[in-house]
């Protein structure tokens, strides 16, 4: 698309190409265009119209080295006010004399001006078209040196004169301008000034106000080195190598309000160096080698708003050091050597101060002080303690902000802070920007309610402070908050809560975050790829910490949407629900239960079927039940009845009849169901066995679940009622079934009660065992029949 079809085109640059020409053929620029770039090509001619420039008023030709004077010849220039031409074959003289352009809209920076004759050839024929010129800028012509008479031939310079890298060596009071005393700025900087000399018998330049003599070798400044310039208004002597300032190199400018001799090698300065400055606002003292702030330095300086005296050596203020400051808005001491804020010094200014900078300095806090340094600057907007040398501040007292109620800025960053305090920035309810980066040892924990006096605060950067968590308690009262930088910490998981209760927040910064791809910060990561209103600096290059090819924005969070409540009620309940009532189960129905497991692991054996066959089929007539502590009264008198003396009944022994290798339980069981009959010989031994126990739980079970009369009980002494209350099954065994008691000797006739016992056990065991109703069992031997009959229960 051509050029001259972007009606609205106003700007071209067309620099750092190869153009060679402007040659064209019926194209115009459009008429909007008024700035032109043409620098650093290799044009040699411009070969265009006369009038193809015409709407040009801005225009770059500079370091087009082959552009000779010919190719401008014709050109129409006329509505041009700067032209540079910098670095070009034009000769200057022959191009203004020939050209429609207006000579003071030419910029003469290196237009090869390395004579006075050419400068004064130049002046001549400039004063020659115009009667005043605005401004004449000289730089790079290398003029060394200049004479009252050489700039006698220029038309009046009315406002700017430049004498710039000309390689100018001495100053002499300025008696080059001696004809041009219209001047009001003065430049000459990167030149060759040593030093500057005493002008005090110099005729005075009223009108120049503004001076530079920056980048210099300016070593000293003599006494009355001003004096011929009583109205400066700007004095720039920054960037030398002033070593040397006289007492009264300054003296008579009492119209200075701007003084820069920063970047110096001053060492020391005196109650007389800055006297005559009554109307001074901004006095830049930085990076020099100053030490001591002696008293009355600045006591004439009431006016005096911006201070900087940052990037000396300063170690402390004499008790006066600073008087006469009424009206100090800015302090910077940043830089220094100050190892305690004196709160005294500050005394002056209190009332004014907005700005103190006291980063770099020795400050550090031994223990928590009980009082704020900074407790009467009421108005104080502006406070910078970052980077105290060398450890950093160590402790941050909690009452060090009291009274800052009108502070907007507080940086405390790179400072090796041991706690922080919940309640340190208390007072600050006005702060809108507050930096904690790299403040802090180890990894953080910010307390709860730390921010929460903040309620104006907007910017919020924590950098590298090591923060593990995040919590609603520590963010959530900072409801203003718009940006917050949180990279280079240390958190693995990120509440969206925080980011939810943050309302107006545009801006986050979590880089370098080791933010997990889990299901924790699924939340995060659809808030991050779903919110509009904030800028989230590389979120798509934010990888995972397991897998870096992985990207946060995008890891997969579909297992995270099961329900996993609901599937961990259904995995616990259960269990909850089992360990609540097996106390309950395990008294009420422990027996019940290991009975019902027993049986249950028989029949898989292929037991049960065995130990189910029909009464007639049993193995056994009985199944003997007894103690070890009375298996003498079994041998030598149940076992002699029951299988001698005429008897034909088949008794079942444990020690006798049990299958070696089996299991105990299953011995029991199986002796249990393969005789008709099991003889409890219950004793208080047989009551304290387990095993007993359990042999007797499985005959009453027959008992009562298979209603088979299968158990007989034979009492071999007395037990009471209260013996037999923690056994609830033989109770109830014997309130419904009849049972033997052994005759001892207490008996009249113990012989005679001994063959009746014995007639009845064997009558017992040759019954049936089948139960016509369970109502019809008899209850024998309650204590009526025994009071009736010693011979029976």
């Amino acid at each position: 698309m051509a050029v001259s079809s972007l009606k609205n085109l106003t700007l071209l640059d067309l620099c750092f190409n190869r153009l060679t020409s402007l040659s064209h053929s019926n194209v115009s620029l459009p008429e909007s265009l008024n700035r032109l770039y043409l620098c650093r090509n290799n044009l040699s001619t411009l070969g265009c119209e006369p009038s193809f420039l015409g709407s040009i008023e801005i225009l770059d030709l500079s370091y087009n080295s082959e552009l000779p004077t010919k190719a401008l010849e014709g050109v129409n220039l006329r509505r041009i006010n700067y032209l540079r031409l910098r670095s070009t074959k034009v000769n200057i003289v022959e191009f203004i004399q020939n050209s429609d352009i207006h000579a003071g809209h030419v910029d003469f920076t290196s237009t090869h001006l390395n004579t006075e004759a050419k400068l004064v050839e130049l002046c001549k024929l400039l004063k020659r078209k115009l009667s005043r010129i605005t401004k004449l800028t000289l730089v790079g012509n290398k003029i060394e040196t200049l004479t009252a008479n050489t700039l006698a031939h220029c038309p009046n310079i009315t406002k700017t004169l430049d004498l710039s890298k000309v390689g100018q060596k001495k100053s002499d009071c300025l008696q080059f301008l001696k004809e041009q005393r219209q001047i009001t700025t003065f430049i000459a900087e990167h030149n060759h000034y040593s030093s500057l000399p005493t002008c005090e018998d110099e005729d005075p330049f009223r009108q120049l106000e503004e001076l530079r003599y920056r980048y210099n070798r300016i070593l000293s400044v003599n006494s009355h080195a001003f004096h011929h310039t009583p109205n400066l208004k700007t004095l720039w002597l920054n960037i030398n190598t002033i070593a040397f300032l006289h007492q009264k190199a300054l003296s008579g400018l009492r119209q200075l309000s701007t003084l820069r001799l920063d970047n110096n090698l001053l060492s020391d300065l005196f109650a007389d160096t800055f006297e005559d400055l009554f109307n001074l606002n901004i006095l830049n003292l930085r990076n020099n080698r100053i030490s001591v702030i002696f008293n009355n330095t600045f006591r004439n300086l009431k006016n005096l708003t911006t201070l900087d005296l940052g990037g000396n050596k300063i170690t402390h203020f004499e008790p006066s050091g600073l008087c006469g400051l009424e009206r100090l808005s800015k302090l910077y001491l940043d830089g220094n050597n100050l190892q305690t804020i004196d709160s005294s010094a500050y005394h002056i200014f209190q009332n004014t101060l907005t700005t103190l900078d006291l980063r770099q300095n020795m400050i550090h806090f031994e223990e928590d002080v009980n009082f704020s340094p900074f407790v009467n600057l009421t108005k104080l907007e502006d406070l910078k303690l970052d980077e105290q040398k060398p450890y950093g501040l160590h402790i941050l007292p909690r009452t060090l902000f009291r009274g800052l109620y009108s502070l907007r800025s507080l940086y405390v960053k790179n400072n090796m802070i041991s706690y922080l305090a919940a309640d340190v920035f208390r007072d600050l309810k006005h702060l809108n920007f507050l930096s904690l980066d790299n403040c802090c040892v180890g990894p953080t924990h910010l307390p709860a309610g730390i921010f929460k006096d903040l309620t104006n605060l907007t910017i919020l950067t924590v950098e590298n402070m090591g923060i593990q968590n995040l919590s609603t308690e520590v963010f959530g009262n900072i409801s203003q908050l718009k940006k917050i930088q949180l990279n280079h910490n240390v958190m693995q998981t990120f509440p969206v809560t925080v980011l939810q209760s943050l309302t107006k927040l545009q801006y986050l910064d979590i880089r370098n975050v080791p933010l997990s791809c889990t299901c924790e910060n699924s939340l995060l990561r659809n808030w991050t790829v779903n919110n509009q209103k904030v800028q989230m600096i590389y979120l798509y290059s934010l990888p995972c910490p397991h897998d870096p090819k992985v990207k946060f924005f995008n890891f997969d969070t579909s297992v995270c949407n099961i329900d996993l409540g609901q599937y961990l009620f259904f995995c616990t309940a259960p269990w909850i629900f089992l360990f609540t009532v097996w106390p309950l189960l395990y008294v009420k129905l422990y027996w019940k239960i290991k009975y019902s497991y027993y049986v249950f692991r028989s029949w898989f054996s292929e037991q049960w079927r065995r130990l189910r066959e029909k009464e007639e089929n049993c193995k056994y007539d009985a199944f003997i039940s007894y103690n070890s502590s009375d298996e003498l009264w079994v041998m030598n008198e149940l076992l002699p009845n029951l299988e001698g003396n005429g008897s034909s009944f088949k008794i079942c022994l444990h020690h006798r009849d049990f299958e070696p290798g089996r299991y105990i339980i299953d011995n029991i069981v199986s002796a249990v169901y393969s005789s008709r009959k099991t003889i409890c010989v219950v004793s208080r031994n047989f009551l304290s066995s387990e095993w007993c126990s359990l042999e007797i739980q499985l005959a009453s079970y027959r008992l009562f679940d298979e209603h088979r009369d299968v158990l007989l009980l034979v009492l071999l002494e007395p037990i009471s009622e209260r013996q037999l209350s923690s056994y609830h099954r033989m109770r109830k065994v014997m309130l419904k079934k009849t049972y033997l008691q052994w005759p001892g000797s207490e008996c009249t006739n113990p012989l005679q009660a001994q063959g009746l016992f014995w007639s009845q056990l064997r009558r017992a065991i040759g019954t049936t065992s089948r139960i016509e109703t369970e109502e019809k069992g008899t209850r024998v031997a309650n204590k009526e029949d025994a009071d009736a009959s010693d011979n029976h229960v």
